[in-house]
């Protein structure tokens, strides 16, 4: 059995996830700034953002049954280890990462920044899932009740933030970007559940013509694999040349260009 070997079914999916979120963004970038309007707010677009979250998070419950996968069958053949260190070590990584897109935002846009955006979410989540990594039902479970739970949350509001990260919002709160517990850990333990069910002993477990020569197949598969890099750096890029063509001006944007 190849172990390093990758799902191209899994990589294209999240390439096609990587370049909605693109899209999806670009709308977004222009409408937030005044360039040209778009109700992002209800109808096809709300849709269509939220869809490709779906998409993206459910894949990282997939993913992280692959990686379980592969690492309890390397466990079999060297010295047995625990694995916790190394989702506690990745979720506490991408957590980080996550601080700094909070640090960035509240620099930029200080009305509106990142207090518990998709990375905050996706570190954690490698954390808390990480007990539940073997389960296949119970993960199905759970998340109909995260996501049921989560749409509950949506009809209350506090006079304070500290719940924030689970999905409880004070009046008024306002953030570009936010990923609570629930419901999403919920659309994570659908993924856990599938990736276990179609991906047993990393292995897959349904017939699928195999594309992974095909020309499409090799672009979305490479926009998928390199996916982290690929959002940390799409909003930068985006503002630069939606300002090159002339459509943003960044002195009106943020007020540390306008010198």
């Amino acid at each position: 059995m190849d172990l390093n070997k990758r799902f191209w079914e899994i990589d294209v999916l999240r390439g096609l996830a990587i370049l909605m979120m693109v899209t999806y963004h670009l709308i977004f970038d222009l409408n937030y700034f005044g360039a040209y309007y778009l109700n992002i707010s209800w109808g096809f677009l709300w849709f269509f953002a939220r869809t490709t979250a779906f998409i993206f998070l459910f894949l990282v419950g997939v993913s992280l049954t692959l990686s379980h996968s592969r690492a309890e069958l390397k466990n079999k053949y060297h010295k047995k280890t625990s694995l916790f260190p190394k989702y506690l070590k990745r979720g506490l990584e991408i957590f980080a990462l996550g601080l700094l897109i909070t640090l960035g935002t509240w620099i930029f846009i200080p009305q509106d920044f990142i207090v518990f955006g998709v990375l905050h979410f996706i570190g954690i989540a490698i954390i808390l899932e990480y007990p539940f990594l073997n389960r296949k039902y119970l993960n199905l479970i759970l998340g109909i009740i995260f996501i049921m739970a989560g749409f509950i949350l949506t009809f209350f509001t506090v006079p304070y933030p500290w719940l924030l990260w689970l999905g409880v919002k004070p009046a008024g709160f306002i953030t570009v970007d936010y990923f609570p517990l629930l419901p999403w850990l919920g659309v994570v333990s659908i993924g856990l559940f599938t990736g276990n069910i179609l991906y047993k002993d990393y292995k897959r477990q349904y017939k699928l013509p195999d594309l992974s020569q095909n020309i499409l197949t090799q672009i979305f598969s490479f926009l998928g694999r390199h996916s982290l890099l690929i959002y940390l750096l799409h909003q930068p890029v985006l503002i630069v040349i939606l300002y090159l063509l002339g459509v943003l001006d960044l002195g009106n944007l943020f007020p540390l260009f306008n010198i």
